[in-house]
């Protein structure tokens, strides 16, 4: 499973930057045009609104289930959700435990 995590993770950060990295070049660091690009259609802004919430959820769990298989480093995989996403940070947060739950045997 480990080298499956690792896959996802690289996909979860290269296939979301992809897009973020072309509406960059575009657009530049508009934040304002990036909120109302968010709030414009009601489709774009459920997926948002989806994103954060799942963002939300995993960094929890994070803290959970980290907590309980005593992780170190937890601050990774969350600044990974906040920083580019549940793509990334899921499965980097799940590589880490297989790490754990190995040691731990």
């Amino acid at each position: 499973m480990k080298k499956l995590y690792i896959v996802l993770a690289i996909l979860g950060f290269i296939l979301p930057y992809t897009q973020f990295i072309s509406w960059l070049s575009v657009n530049g660091l508009d934040v304002v045009l990036l909120f109302q690009e968010i709030i414009e259609s009601k489709i774009s802004l459920f997926a948002w609104i989806d994103v954060v919430i799942s963002a939300i959820v995993l960094i929890v769990f994070v803290i959970v289930e980290g907590t309980r298989q005593k992780m170190n480093r937890l601050w990774i995989p969350i600044l990974g959700t906040l920083f580019v996403g549940v793509s990334f940070g899921l499965p980097l947060f799940l590589l880490m435990r297989e790490i754990q739950i190995d040691k731990n045997k």
